[in-house]
Order: C-alpha cells, then structure tokens, then sequence
C-alpha cells in the first residue's frame, strides 16, 4: 500500500505540469524570436494546475542567475510603430496621440492584418480577453468592495474615453484597412489592446518623441518573457541592459530544474493585483482589507462637535488613507486614526503626539479597539452580502462571467478571511488593560 501511495504521489506531482512548446502557435513563437536573436532554451511554456499558462525552468538556476534576457529586436514599443505602416500616419496627426494609444492601435491592425502581419506568432498568445474591471458590467463592479468599486469604474470610464475621443485618429488610417476602420477599431477591440499593453507591458524609459504627446512613454510589450506569471514571494532584478541591448531579468533566490519560473510585480495587494493585471495571487501577504472614509463615518458619532475638525486633521497628515486590516488585525495606521478620532476636547493639544504613536489613556484605548471590531463588523456584513449576490449572479453565467466572478469572490473571500482574523487578535486586546501612563 505505501509503495502504491508513492508511486499515486508521484504521478500526481507530475499531473500538475504539462509542456506545451510542441503546440503549433509556441512552435512559431520560438522560431519567430529565433530569428530575432533569441535561443535560449532555460524556459519552455507549459500549463500548470494551479497557475495556468507559465513558463518551466529546463535546468537549475543559481541565485541571481539569468532567467531571461530578451533582446531589443524582440521588444514591441513606440519605436516599433512609428517605424512602421502605421508610423507616417501618427506623425501627420496632431495634436500627437499618446504612447498607449499607438501602441493600442499598433495592436489592433496586426490583428486585423492576421497572416500578413510579421507579429502574428506574438500576437497569436495574446489572451483574447482579460479579467481586468475594464472588462467588468455594472453588474460586477457592485460586487467589488467600496474602494475598488470606484477604481474600477474609473479604470472603465479611462477606457471608454480613450476610445471616444480617438475616433478621428481611427478614421485617418483607413486608406490602410481593409474594413470600415468605425467596425476594427471598436471598443472591444480597444478594450482588449489597452488591457494587453497594460497588464502585459514590462517598464522601460524610452526617449520623448516629438511625434508623441507628452506622456512618459515607458511601455514595452516583451513576448515570451511575458509568459512569467506573478509570486508575491519571489524576488527579482529587471530592466534593460543597454550593453547588452537585452530586457534581462535575474532570479535573486534562484529556481530548480523542472520549476515554474516566476516574476514578483512588486508588493501589491489582490484589489491591486486584480485592477492592474486582471488576477489574484492566493496566500498573498501583502492581502488586506481597506476601510473608506464612508464606512469608518458609519463607526463614528455625528453629534460629536469636533469631528469635522478631526477628520481635517487626520486629512492635512494623510492618514485618511490606505486604512486597512491584514491577517496580522488592523495596521498601525487604521488604529492610530482611530486613537486620535477618541480623543476628548481636553485632549486635543496631544494630537500630534498621537500621530506619533503616544499612548492614549485607557477608556480611549477601549474605545479604539470597540470601533476597530465595529468597523469588522460592518465590513463582513457589507462582504456578505455581495457573495449572496454574487451566487446568484453564478446561475447560468457563460465562461466569461464565471472567470470575472470568480476574482471577484475570491477577493470577497479573502476580506472575510482577514475580517475574521482581525475580529480574533481585537477580541483578545478586549481583556482587562492594566493601568498605564497616558492622556488623562
């Protein structure tokens, strides 16, 4: 039985990753960067069980060993589209369209051009739509917590402005297309370019050119390298070597033979991650829940004359913001807003010293924690509610809603999970306080 249990484990682990650099379009995608000066064999696209699509290491890496270095004739940036068919139209237009858009546009005509476009292999593995709130109905956003919400709305809102007022930009190159440029240049099609160049595009400092407005023009879309998924806990160097003339990325921890090869984003939380790049990373230790100024008015007694001059205060030193719980209770931040919203009028010459970190006396001290475990309160119960509408929303939903469902009932997963935790560690600083010096 244990030599059967072994051999089942063993088989098992190896379920969990299946190669896929002999299917046709990462044939051609390897022959195409081949030609553009790129062999390295290090990384071979393969599909893992708990991540997807990824990139596996074919031999060991020592730390701060080479991951990838992708050369300049691989990288897509403005350059690549001001020298292109598309280049002599961007230069005629003013005022200049900016860097994001050419790119967008860039994206949009190599679609459409299919195989006679000499970014087909690239433009082949693009995901043919994403996660991201760009793509998200009012229906969905609803669902987001408070904060999110209206950052995803904006994030929409950006999109369909862009397109709206890039209608004429669109029209001028007609004489290129083959279909009314009203018809390929649609806001689905823009939708899925910008969510393309935003979620997928490495940074990278490129020179002002006059042909474009004055947006930093930092994007370059890097294929294959682009395959990397994210690890919050995984560490890397990255940025372009320009001896090298390479987008180079270096494993600072290094990765083992047959291992999937993972980049870090940087220290993002999920809402973060979901707004920017359109998924979730699980056991992600930057998680935490963010408590908006509506939702801690709600914990808050109106009657208290001196609330408006507090939350001016608290405004004027930035502590309005980025008020959050985590799995470790409420950060420092939330609970030193709340200490300094405690205070009585006799106690107000020791604001900044509160700001500081002052101890407050002891009632106030349970009164801080009392608004910290209602602020839990609420925020579970508004959390709830979502996921109850969320599951009937679940009813009957194609495949691309059950993919957005699911970012959004992960995070609300996630908030109960921290929410819970926080409710645990307040609870326990709800006992006795012994007396200690403070505000009298």
């Amino acid at each position: 039985m244990g030599h059967r249990g072994r051999r089942a484990r063993k088989k098992k682990k190896k379920t969990k990753r299946l190669t896929l650099c002999h299917e046709p379009r990462f044939v051609e995608l390897r022959r195409w960067l081949k030609e553009r000066g790129f062999r390295s064999k290090l990384l071979i696209p393969a599909h893992f069980g708990d991540t997807g699509r990824g990139l596996m290491v074919t031999s060991p890496i020592k730390a701060n060993g080479m991951l990838i270095s992708l050369p300049e004739q691989c990288l897509l940036t403005t350059s690549t589209v001001l020298g292109s068919y598309l280049g002599e139209y961007i230069k005629r237009w003013k005022p200049p369209v900016s860097p994001l858009l050419a790119l967008c546009a860039f994206l949009i005509a190599e679609r459409h051009a299919g195989s006679l476009s000499k970014w087909k292999p690239y433009i082949d593995v693009l995901p043919q739509t994403y996660t991201c709130p760009a793509y998200f109905s009012d229906d969905i956003i609803n669902l987001l917590p408070p904060g999110l919400r209206v950052k995803a709305r904006d994030q929409r809102e950006r999109v369909w402005e862009l397109h709206s007022s890039s209608a004429a930009f669109f029209a001028s190159l007609q004489p290129l297309l083959r279909e009314p440029a009203v018809t390929l240049f649609s806001h689905d099609a823009l939708c899925w370019a910008w969510c393309s160049v935003n979620t997928r595009t490495v940074y990278m400092r490129h020179p002002q050119s006059p042909h474009l407005s004055t947006e930093p023009d930092v994007y370059a879309l890097a294929p294959y390298l682009d395959l990397l998924n994210h690890c919050p806990q995984v560490q890397v160097t990255a940025g372009f070597s320009q001896a090298n003339r390479c987008y180079e990325i270096r494993s600072v921890q290094g990765c083992s033979k047959f291992h999937q090869a993972f980049i870090c984003y940087g220290p993002h939380d999920n809402q973060r991650l979901l707004l920017d790049y359109g998924f979730v990373a699980p056991g992600n230790p930057h998680a935490v829940v963010y408590v908006d100024l509506d939702i801690l008015k709600l914990c808050l007694n109106d009657r208290d004359k001196q609330l408006p001059q507090k939350l001016l205060f608290l405004k004027e030193h930035d502590f309005l913001m980025n008020l959050t719980f985590g799995f470790d209770g409420p950060s420092w931040r939330l609970m030193t807003a709340l200490r300094l919203l405690s205070l009585k009028p006799e106690q107000y010459a020791c604001w900044k010293s509160v700001l500081l970190g002052a101890v407050v006396c002891k009632d106030r001290e349970e009164w801080t924690v009392q608004t910290a475990l209602m602020l839990c309160k609420i925020l579970l119960e508004e959390s709830s509610k979502a996921l109850e509408r969320l599951s009937h929303l679940k009813e009957g939903a194609d495949t691309t809603l059950t993919e957005q469902l699911s970012m959004v009932e992960f995070l609300r997963r996630e908030e109960q999970a921290i929410l819970g935790q926080s409710q645990e560690l307040l609870g326990l600083q709800r006992q006795p306080l012994p007396s200690q010096p403070g505000f009298a």
